[in-house]
């Protein structure tokens, strides 16, 4: 293992990344980077499940409580930020161990960025203008002729996303999926990718519906009433598009009743779960393991010190 290398931990939501990642660190000289677009929130703490003070004690997380909901991050930053991590972590002889389920922040950092042109404020105020007067539908049809694949990867109800397509295009003259194409800076380092996950969805389900609901026995709604008090937090933020923050802010506002929420906060649950597994299913290099085997540690263990069989190499 002497070679510097890094770990990958991915898997979908509740499947038991945290608590594999802090039984590795007892037995690996690892330093943990988390890699979840909503634990680099400050105050959404219950809702994003995040590691607990004890946890963090036994193995502290980077990258948690980084930014203010307010505020916005994106996975450019995201690759910056975890680079400079890494090889910090590096030089003093450890092994960056990255854990979390969000893939695209992985994408980022593993296979480099697309050179997108940068924001073009007064063409995204048009076009936000366009899509008050117009509608989603009608931009989205607008960017399904421009850039077809695009408009297949993103959903008309997805306004950000849009926008930034329609804006790379009239900024570049290039399509968003031509750009995305051309990657640099990709991570230079060999990767070991472990994912976890239970065999049986139904499982998976399971444990999602019951850490929900245990969320809000913990207080969910309370947290979301504190950040309902500011001012300058509303639902098109993506810290409030994490998955339970919207549909708890909504039951607040009196859209639904209680037990809707519920319901609605576990089928969001696992559509997002469903999406990360369609991800990894996809990823190259990635081993599987059952987070029900009761050796699980052991054999995770085993594979990350069979190296460098098991590297993968991303291309710079």
């Amino acid at each position: 293992m002497n070679e510097p290398h890094v770990i990958c931990l991915y898997g979908p939501t509740a499947a038991g990344k945290t608590g594999l990642a802090i039984a590795l660190r007892q037995e690996l000289p690892v330093d943990i980077i988390s890699v979840d677009s909503a634990l680099i929130y400050r105050g959404m703490d219950i809702g994003t499940a995040k590691p607990t003070a004890e946890e963090l004690a036994q193995a502290p997380h980077r990258l948690i409580d980084i930014c203010d909901p307010a505020e916005s991050y994106s996975a450019a930053q995201f690759a910056t930020d975890a680079r400079r991590h890494i090889d910090d972590i590096i030089a003093a002889g450890r092994i960056p161990l990255l854990v979390g389920g969000t893939m695209l922040y992985f994408k980022a950092l593993l296979e480099g960025m697309s050179k997108l042109p940068e924001a073009d404020p007064q063409l995204r105020q048009e076009l936000q203008t366009r899509l008050q007067q117009k509608g989603n539908d009608t931009l989205h049809a607008e960017l399904a002729r421009i850039d077809p694949a695009s408009a297949q990867r993103i959903h008309p109800n997805d306004p950000q996303r849009l926008l930034r397509a329609l804006e790379v295009y009239y900024v570049s003259g290039q399509t968003l999926t031509e750009l995305i194409q051309e990657r640099h800076g990709a991570l230079p380092y060999p990767v070991v990718q472990l994912a976890v996950a239970p065999q049986d969805r139904k499982v998976l389900h399971d444990r999602i519906a019951l850490r929900f609901r245990q969320m809000v026995e913990q207080g969910l709604l309370t947290e979301v009433e504190a950040l309902r008090q500011r001012d300058d937090l509303h639902l098109d933020l993506p810290a409030l598009r994490c998955v339970g923050y919207r549909q708890a802010w909504q039951y607040l506002d009196g859209e639904f009743d209680r037990a809707t929420f519920i319901d609605r906060g576990i089928f969001a649950t696992r559509q997002l779960a469903k999406r990360q597994l369609t991800w990894l299913r996809k990823w190259p290099g990635v081993q599987w393991f059952d987070s029900l085997d009761p050796q699980l540690t052991e054999h995770a263990l085993r594979y990350c010190r069979q190296v460098p069989e098991n590297f993968t190499r991303f291309k710079p």
